[in-house]
Order: C-alpha cells, then structure tokens, then sequence
C-alpha cells in the first residue's frame, strides 16, 4: 500500500532504532524521506541508498534539533531538495537515568533540552510551511513514562509528559488550518538502547506486559503510518500508547 503517495516527511534522531523503522515504512509507503541525526555517518548513507530504491527521494542531514537556530536552518535547506514538508515525526530524544537524589542539573538540562526544546524548535521550523499548505501531520515520540511517570527518570518523564502538553495545544492552534498533531506513547521496545538492559531487567519488564513480548520499533513505525496517512484525518490531539497493554 502506497498510503503516503507523494508527501514528504520529516523523521528527527532516524539514524537509528524507531526513528529509522519508521523512515524505513514510510518509504514503503510512497513517501519522500528526510533524515536528520547529530551525526549522519556512512551507514546512515547506505540506508538512504537503500530507501531510494523504493522509488521515492531520500535524503539525510545532519542537524541538532536541541538548537533553535539549527532546526530554522534545517528546513531551509530542506526546502532548497523539496518541494514540500507534509509530515514532522518529532523522534529525537535521550535518556540520562538517575534517582532525583543523585541526578545532576546537566542531566536534567540535557534531556529537556534534547527531548523536548526540539519539538517546539522543529514544529515552530515547520508550521510556517504548513500553514501556506493549509495541512500537515506532527507526530510526537512520547512515552508510557511520560503518562506514568517512573522511578529514576524523572527528568525523562517529565519531558514526555510536556511533550504530550504541547501536543494537545497544538492541534488547537492549528487544527483549523487542517494541521493535526497527535503524540505517541511506546512502551518497552527493543532498541539498542533496551538491548543494554540486564537480562533480569528486561524480563521482569516483560512479566508485567499483557502481551507477554516487547515492542518491535515496526509496532510505533505501524502507527505512524496511520497518524501520517489520511486514514487518520480526523485524529488530532491525542495520545496512542504502543505498549502490549502494559498501560491501560
């Protein structure tokens, strides 16, 4: 199926786990990708290779979404390789794991900064063009933590949490311009980050999911489809959690 047929989409942090299965399914669904990564290698270029051959037009650039300036500078590149900016997946993030007791203020900083500036400085970036366009699809990489909150992440939880905040309040602002914005919540999916998890860890995450498996990083890429593609063209403002049941 050829569900995003001539968009154009925007995938920040795709160099690699959800960010790249993502880039990976909707170039098999007929759109043109855009990769952006701090740092864009040469196997983050063999993959661009390898998404062109499904037909559509690919590209990678290297930018920091946590910088304002950076992100402005971004999409007028981008523009100079594409006609058009249909789809902003908001991916980017990192984690900086502590109890609040021992957390410091640069892990608190760096992942506020990281997880949650960049989607205010990609989505300002973007809006301008998708309001002359008069539509648009802005997907946010949430989490269950940012819904749940979870011991040791507090600076992670809290910028997921703000993330699903600013989500709700764009698909105010800008639904009348046919501009929706919905966020995404995954819970344990295995990544090469999860992959650096004890085996005991991830197991007793496991126990407590009801599907009994963690998430693929095709699991979120599955729902982004849907959130981008004009099936979802009456869902704005909302928060689907990708979990297996682990929050209900």
């Amino acid at each position: 199926m050829n569900l995003l047929q001539g968009k154009t989409a925007i995938i920040t942090g795709a160099a690699r786990g959800i960010g790249k299965a993502i880039a990976a399914e909707f170039a098999q669904n007929g759109a043109n990708v855009i990769i952006t990564d701090l740092n864009i290698d040469d196997s983050v270029q063999e993959f661009v290779t390898e998404l062109e051959k499904s037909g559509i037009k690919a590209k990678a650039y290297a930018s920091n979404a946590a910088s304002f300036e950076e992100s402005e500078k971004l999409v007028e590149d981008i523009l100079k390789d594409f006609e058009r900016i249909d789809i902003l997946v908001n991916n980017a993030g990192i984690t900086r794991d502590n109890l609040l007791m021992r957390m410091t203020e640069a892990d608190w900083d760096a992942v506020i900064t990281v997880n949650l500036k960049s989607v205010f400085n990609m989505t300002k970036a973007v809006q301008r063009i998708m309001l002359k366009q008069r539509e648009g699809s802005i997907i946010n990489m949430s989490s269950v933590v940012g819904i749940e909150g979870n011991a040791g992440q507090s600076n992670y939880s809290a910028s997921k949490a703000g993330m699903i905040g600013f989500t709700k309040s764009i698909a105010q602002e800008l639904g009348s311009r046919s501009i929706r914005c919905n966020a995404i919540a995954p819970g344990f999916i295995e990544t090469e980050m999860t992959a650096k998890l004890p085996d005991e860890v991830r197991e007793a995450w496991i126990k407590d999911i009801p599907l009994k498996r963690a998430g693929s990083p095709k699991d979120v890429a599955d729902i982004c489809i849907f959130l981008a593609s004009d099936l979802s063209s009456y869902v704005t403002g909302q928060v689907i959690s990708v979990c297996g049941g682990m929050q209900l």
